[in-house]
Parts: C-alpha cells; sequence; structure tokens
C-alpha cells in the first residue's frame, strides 16, 4: 500500500482541484501542479489513458511528489468519438461557447435516437515519474446531446449534456448531485477503493 498524504495534482484548474479534493476526503491532501511550475506538458496521446499517465509523470517529475492526473472529455456517438481528447480545444482553443457551439452545429440535423455520447474520465496515478505500473480508474457517464443548452451549473459541455436518470442536463444538476453522478466520480470511487480509502 503506498503512502499517500500528499499528492500533486497535474492540473491549474482551482476548480478540477475542489472537486477532486472533495471526492478524495481528508486522509489525502492534494496538491496543484501551479506550486512547482507554471508549465503544461504538450498532450501527445492518442487516447485518455495515455495523455492522463503523460501529464500524471510530467507531474511527478517536477514535483519530486507522488502524482495525480485526470484527463477527460466528451465522445459523442455519432461523431466517432468525437470530441474526445481535444474536448478542450475543439474550437481552436475559443472557450466553452464557442465549443459548445460547434458541436451543435455538427449535429444539427441528427435525430434524437442518434445523440448519444458519454463524458469520460480516466484517472492516472504514479507514486513517481518511471513507476511501471501506474494505476488508471475510468468513468462513463452517459447521456445524449441536447439541441439546445439548458441550465446554469457546470462548465464545458454540461448544458449540453442530458442526464436521463435526472431527466435534465448536467447544468441544471447542483453540485452535490454532480459530484455523485458525473464520470469524475465514477473514477474517484474506483480510485479511493484501490487506494483502500473509506
Amino acid at each position: 500500500m503506498m503512502n499517500l498524504s500528499q499528492l500533486v495534482l497535474a492540473s491549474h484548474n482551482a476548480g478540477k482541484l475542489k472537486e477532486l479534493q472533495a471526492m478524495l476526503g481528508g486522509s489525502v491532501h492534494l496538491r496543484s501542479i501551479g506550486e512547482f511550475s507554471q508549465v503544461e506538458p504538450e498532450e501527445t496521446g492518442l487516447s485518455f489513458v495515455e495523455n492522463a499517465i503523460l501529464k500524471a509523470r510530467n507531474a511527478a517529475r517536477i514535483s519530486g511528489l507522488p502524482a495525480l492526473a485526470d484527463d477527460s472529455g466528451l465522445a459523442v456517438d455519432f461523431l466517432g468519438g468525437a470530441p474526445g481528447i481535444y474536448s478542450a480545444r475543439y474550437a481552436d482553443g475559443k472557450g466553452d461557447a464557442a465549443n459548445n457551439a460547434k458541436l451543435l452545429d455538427a449535429l444539427k440535423d441528427v435525430p434524437e435516437a442518434e445523440r448519444g455520447a458519454q463524458f469520460v474520465c480516466v484517472l492516472a496515478l504514479v507514486r513517481h515519474a518511471d513507476d511501471p505500473l501506474p494505476i488508471l480508474c475510468e468513468g462513463l457517464w452517459q447521456g445524449r446531446i441536447l439541441t439546445e443548452a439548458s441550465g446554469e451549473h457546470g462548465f464545458g459541455y454540461d448544458p449540453l449534456f442530458w442526464v436521463p436518470e435526472r431527466n435534465c442536463s448536467s447544468a441544471e444538476l447542483g453540485p452535490v448531485e454532480k459530484n455523485q453522478l458525473s464520470h469524475r466520480a465514477r473514477a474517484m470511487a474506483l480510485l479511493r477503493q484501490r487506494l483502500g480509502l473509506q
């Protein structure tokens, strides 16, 4: 069992740090990679798994601590899994509104039955930069893409992501409920299990 009183999170995103710390609980202190470096590694992988491992190894190398990385995005069935690993920069880095507009445009005449999608999250944990056995946990959140945005909460594609089990969009869920249902929550539940955190 690895000793994980401290972990460095391979992300500069304060919201993600807060969300993951809440899910991990108090026994592990999550620190931001921003304390050690402002440089983002190039995400050269072709899958969520490759990019998560790449980011975790980079954070461990820079900080000298065990590192946790999250690579997540939206995979739309009709688009062959796109935007996938390019979710955050789907509209050339112009932000959430542009990404959502581009997705709606890509699905313009697609009937409801063919608008299935899932949010994907892969968490990678490495004990050190050259760890040959990273712990990988995946979470999937099934839903479909709406024809127009709905809801005020969340970020990214949340206003377009319909959550069938709640009959609303992801952006209409409060943060507590979202943190129980989301792809990130599912991956984190598996990680807690693997680490023996109750």
